[in-house]
């Protein structure tokens, strides 16, 4: 049984995902509809609209902290743990389109795990300063938000540009990942120096 609810709990889930990125005024008896499941099931796992909203954020959010956890932003060295961490979230983010929208969540159970999420990445800004990765006078608040923008322009990248290297980086979280990181920490004007972020050596 719980098996059960957990399958229809996560079909009720990406239904709504997808049905409010088109129409964000969709009734629950729509989306129940969209999951293929009863209205009477969608009601009995989630009280009303709202707690099914806060159910997907706190979800959300929660698939974007391990992505960050995995990527040991404590202890890997910070280029490294830059670059996972970006690559890993390019595989949440565009799953999670709508409910992703709002810069910060609404309910409070997913704005703890975001604040986790922003402290993680306070961190890595941090331990790349004091490695000598960033210069120590630079405003870490403001590359932070320099990097949230650049990760969420990767994340909704379409490439529709085929045939292009914009539509192969399109499919492909690392490479996705060094240009937002190449473009943070280099500009656009000047080559990024010949590192390989994923391990933090030459080559």
């Amino acid at each position: 049984m719980r098996a059960d609810a957990e399958r229809s709990i996560k079909a009720i889930m990406r239904a709504a995902e997808d049905l409010l990125g088109t129409n964000p005024a969709a009734t629950m008896e729509q989306i129940a509809e969209a999951a293929g499941v009863a209205r009477a099931t969608v009601h009995r796992r989630f009280a009303s609209r709202e707690a099914l909203l806060e159910t997907m954020e706190v979800t959300a959010w929660r698939e974007i902290e391990q992505a960050v956890e995995a990527a040991r932003p404590k202890t890997a060295p910070p280029l490294v743990a830059l670059h996972q961490a970006t690559a890993n979230i390019l595989q949440v983010k565009p799953g999670w389109r709508f409910t992703l929208t709002r810069p910060v969540p609404l309910s409070p159970r997913a704005q703890a795990v975001h604040a986790a999420v922003m402290a993680n990445c306070e961190t890595v800004f941090a331990r790349a300063v004091e490695s000598g990765l960033l210069p120590p006078d630079i405003d870490t608040a403001w590359t932070r938000q320099a990097y949230l923008a650049l990760l969420g322009e990767a994340a909704h990248h379409t490439g529709r540009d085929a045939g292009t290297a914009c539509a192969v980086r399109a499919t492909d979280p690392d490479a996705l990942a060094t240009l937002v990181i190449d473009t943070l920490m280099y500009g656009l004007a000047r080559p990024a120096p010949p590192q390989n972020h994923r391990t933090g050596r030459d080559g």
